[in-house]
């Protein structure tokens, strides 16, 4: 008798819940040469969006600013003994969207604090509004079912 392990059933809810949860994710984007692009940030999640804090004068807020396309991964820490004792991966929500790079803008008081004194005043906001699915890995399964990416697996529509 053969056993299939049921996919994770994962509400939008609470892939929102995991990402209020985090506060590091990895925002990926094509610059206006179409050179590909990525880079670590931290970013606060509210009312269905990421807010990130950029540099004013990087790289990213420039490149964002022009065409606003991104992906974004949040890898989710997996807690535990067994995370330090077998090769298991990070989970990760994964998403593609559009960036908006609000110049001049406050910074939400939950990010602020995630800003280093010297950089909030010369730091800008960008606002990622995700699009189509969240695209999940180990969410909501238990950490041993992550070694089998079958069961590991999951999409989410955004829209609640």
């Amino acid at each position: 008798m053969t056993r299939t392990l049921a996919h994770p059933v994962v509400t939008t809810k609470q892939v929102w819940r995991q990402l209020a949860k985090a506060s590091f994710a990895v925002v990926s984007h094509v610059t206006p040469t179409g050179s590909p692009r990525s880079g670590g940030v931290v970013y606060v999640a509210e009312d269905d969006r990421l807010y990130v804090v950029v540099a004013e004068d990087s790289w990213k807020a420039r490149h964002l600013a022009v065409d606003g396309r991104v992906s974004v991964t949040v890898p989710v820490r997996r807690g535990g003994l067994l995370a330090l004792l077998a090769p298991i991966p990070p989970a990760t929500i994964t998403f593609h969207g559009h960036a908006t790079v609000k110049a001049g803008g406050d910074l939400p008081s939950r990010l602020v604090s995630l800003v280093p004194p010297e950089r909030r005043r010369s730091s800008t906001l960008v606002e990622i509004v995700p699009e189509g699915h969240f695209v999940l890995y180990g969410i909501g399964v238990p950490l041993l079912r992550m070694r089998t990416p079958a069961t590991a697996r999951a999409r989410v529509p955004v829209g609640v």
